[in-house]
């Protein structure tokens, strides 16, 4: 009798959900970016403005938390992390930069590794964040240690921008959210009941954020700055932060209990978000370098809808298959030379060289059986 070859172990397969929430989020951070030239005086586009900044980001980064679990600072994982997320900061750090100095013939735009620009700054915070999850896992209560060091940061002006160190410290009380979340959590906001909560929720906020707009600086929802930068006293630093993380995490809850879990057109375009993200701020400084964004006829409803839906159509491309393979080079490079085998990768690779050597002798020996029956014949 002859045993078939073990069959391999299936790919994880990967939750609708999440990758259609990772979708829904990169197209609103996309269509946010595209606001910020257009909202000028237009109060209520200034107001969708500051209710998407509220939960678009967090929403992001709880999402990075939660698949960062599995973290464990293996020499795999760390190999990973170098490939997934340092060189392509480097890349697109130098990129963007060189960008600035040519195409909006900025000369003086430095190259620093150590300032962040534009939008690179979230790897350089996932770097970060993800290198010390495994002291997140080992304290006791990590969302208060997190939030307790967010609030620092936010009295902390000295911190400077050296790696955009506010926006990491304080988005870091999201991300380590994601840490301590589990599948449960999520299941319990896409209730139906949450979902028909979500919607005066909403209302309500975007309602607020209209009120707030003339009112409140809009630089609280950059995480960038601390409380003295803004040009407020230092206690409300703490307050603020404190407040924006609770209303953060209130319009994020409503947001995923909209987000639908079965497969969907876009559900295969969550794998590719980071590509959407880095890739669509060159569309749209391009634009902003040469004045289209200047045209009278974008500053009106009408042109703000447009803006809107094209930059959703164009980051959604940015987002399928083809554009990953064009670019997986520099965003997921293999940098084989650069690493050293660890000794549980060597060991797989001998047993998987054992499993196969063990097929090809059983297939030749079923051969030789197989030509010994038609000899006898």
């Amino acid at each position: 009798m002859f045993h078939a070859a073990p069959s391999p172990l299936p790919r994880p397969r990967r939750d609708a959900f999440f990758d259609n929430a990772k979708y829904v989020a990169i197209v609103l951070v996309a269509v946010a970016h595209s606001w910020e030239p257009l909202k000028g005086d237009s109060r209520a586009l200034q107001a969708a403005y500051m209710l998407v900044y509220a939960f678009h980001m967090p929403a992001f980064i709880v999402i990075s938390g939660f698949f960062s679990r599995g973290f464990d600072a293996s020499p795999g994982k760390i190999r990973r992390l170098v490939t997934g997320i340092a060189v392509p900061y480097v890349v697109f750090e130098v990129g963007y930069s060189l960008f600035k100095r040519y195409a909006d013939h900025s000369p003086d735009q430095e190259l620093s590794l150590l300032d962040p620009y534009y939008l690179t700054w979230f790897l350089i915070a996932l770097f970060i964040w993800r290198l010390t999850t495994p002291v997140w896992k080992a304290v006791r209560h990590p969302l208060p240690l997190a939030m307790g060091i967010a609030m620092l940061a936010s009295v902390s002006p000295d911190i400077g921008d050296d790696l955009d160190l506010q926006r990491v410290l304080q988005f870091l009380p999201f991300f380590v959210l994601g840490l301590c979340l589990k599948p449960e959590h999520f299941r319990l906001v896409r209730r139906r009941s949450v979902r028909i909560a979500a919607v005066p929720v909403f209302a309500f906020a975007l309602a607020f954020a209209w009120w707030a707009v003339p009112r409140m600086n809009g630089g609280w929802f950059y995480h960038r700055d601390s409380a003295q930068e803004l040009g407020a006293p230092w206690w409300a630093g703490p307050v603020m932060q404190l407040a924006l993380f609770g209303c953060s995490l209130v319009l994020t809850a409503c947001f995923f209990s909209w987000i639908p879990g079965r497969t969907l057109w876009c559900t295969a375009l969550g794998a590719g978000t980071l590509y959407g993200y880095l890739l669509h701020g060159f569309l749209l400084k391009g634009a902003d370098y040469r004045g289209w964004f200047d045209q009278e006829r974008l500053h009106g409803p009408l042109g703000e809808i447009a803006v809107s839906l094209a930059v959703a159509v164009a980051v959604t491309l940015l987002c399928t298959p083809p554009v990953q393979r064009a670019f997986r080079f520099v965003m997921e490079p293999r940098m084989e030379w650069a690493f050293r085998r660890d000794a549980a990768e060597l060991a797989r690779e001998r047993e998987r060289a054992g499993e196969r050597a063990g097929e090809r002798a059983g297939e030749r020996t079923q051969q030789e059986r197989r030509a010994k029956v038609d000899v006898d014949a």
